[in-house]
């Protein structure tokens, strides 16, 4: 079968907002097996989002359309699809039902143009999945095409996609095997040194069949490497990703912090929690984000006891006693390891200063960065150079110390 998905709306030809629905969809059709051709992005015209669906149809055998389902005028993607199919729209007394209880329920008067959205094609249904007020559509089409249509908004799109979606697409197919994934998340290596450490394996793969391997760039989410396998039942599946994880680890195993959905500061979090410890964080150029990313972990409390942001050089000196001289330096990002235990009562403690550009400090070069890590009274320190922008900078920095204070509880608990 083959699948084009169809996002709609000028603000994403503007750039004022980035297409992630389209990569997100792209990925979810390729783990069950839905080989997607081409994305296409049209602007909130209904005569080009005519032709557009059109075309998209006549290549395709099912077309993923996603935004365009709100209740402004400037949502169209329902009487477009109307048009394609030849029909009219009808409203679904139980959808306005539906979307009439989503706003009462949170003590509000739903606007008159919400009723829009209880509009489908004749012959379409409305999807299952209900998490906002846009419901989805899906709609037959003649010689067995079809079109399904789900809001631009992330959440709500993504919810109606695996739950109904892939499963009618699966179906239509007649896809009876089970095809899982399973990501193992990296830090420390790069996507090109990965795929060299892992050559003999992908090699291994193409001669021989069996799962695939592929390698996911995912900023301050590490790279990850996704295991594919298809098999004819769960059980099958999972002994061949049991398997292929085991000659991945194998190769690049130093490399790998967690599993899946595990991000670095939860897994930190879950071994100083095991091993009875309590985190202390002094940042300076990441301006709070490390702080940010713990505490987004549910349970945190139980291992982080706080951050101190100090970004001026006199408030270092004054509340953290960094020694005189350069506010970015190893000297400096030593005794900020050092106080971060001393003020916050803590056992263990990180901490980071550097230049994230875009204008050098001290004589140091933008993406300058140095870290410290302080276990059990002692502390190491490491000096970086990240060619990137100050973003890319801050954000590598809070999952490059996250990984040295996890390396070093490692190597604290097998001692």
């Amino acid at each position: 079968m083959k699948c084009e998905v169809v996002a709609v709306g000028t603000e994403l030809l503007l750039g004022q907002i980035v297409n992630t629905n389209s990569a997100w969809i792209g990925e979810r059709l390729a783990e069950v097996g839905i080989d997607c051709h081409r994305h296409t992005v049209v602007g909130d015209n209904p005569a080009r989002m005519l032709d557009t669906i059109r075309e998209a149809l006549e290549r395709a055998d099912a077309v993923v359309v996603t935004g365009g389902l709100g209740p402004t005028q400037d949502d169209l993607t329902r009487e477009v699809i109307a048009e394609v199919m030849g029909v009219r729209l009808e409203r679904d007394p139980d959808l306005v039902e539906r979307i009439r209880s989503r706003f009462s329920s949170r003590g509000r008067n739903m606007p008159e143009n919400n009723l829009r959205q209880a509009d489908i094609p004749v012959g379409a249904t409305a999807i299952t999945e209900l998490p906002g007020t846009a419901p989805g559509l899906l709609c037959p089409m003649g010689g067995g095409k079809v079109i399904y249509a789900v809001p631009g908004v992330p959440w709500e799109m993504q919810q109606m996609i695996e739950g109904t979606v892939l499963e009618d697409l699966q179906r239509r197919v007649g896809i009876g095997s089970v095809i899982r994934s399973r990501v193992l998340r990296t830090w420390g290596q790069s996507e090109s040194g990965l795929a060299e450490d892992l050559a003999d394996e992908i090699q291994r793969l193409d001669r021989e069949g069996g799962p695939t391997l592929a390698f996911l760039a995912s900023g301050i989410e590490g790279l990850r490497v996704r295991i594919t396998a298809k098999a004819g039942d769960e059980d099958e599946v999972q002994a061949l990703l049991d398997a292929e994880e085991q000659r991945v680890r194998e190769a690049v195993g130093r490399y790998v912090f967690g599993l899946d959905e595990e991000t670095m500061e939860a897994v930190v979090l879950k071994e100083l929690t095991a091993q009875g410890l309590t985190l202390a964080v002094v940042e300076s150029l990441t301006g709070g984000l490390i702080g940010a990313r713990l505490t987004d972990v549910p349970g945190a409390s139980r291992a982080f006891r706080g951050s101190v942001v100090a970004y001026d050089a006199d408030v270092k000196r004054s509340l953290l006693e960094i020694p005189d001289g350069p506010a970015v330096g190893e000297a400096a990002v030593r005794a900020m390891a050092e106080a971060a235990c001393r003020i916050l009562g803590a056992d263990v403690s990180l901490a980071v200063t550097g230049v994230a550009g875009p204008e050098p400090q001290d004589g140091q070069p933008p993406g300058t960065v140095w870290m410290a890590t302080s276990v059990d009274g002692v502390v190491e320190t490491l000096q970086v150079t990240f060619p990137a922008d100050r973003a890319q900078v801050r954000q590598f920095t809070v999952i490059t110390v996250l990984n040295l204070l996890r390396i070093r509880l490692l190597a604290r608990r097998s001692s």
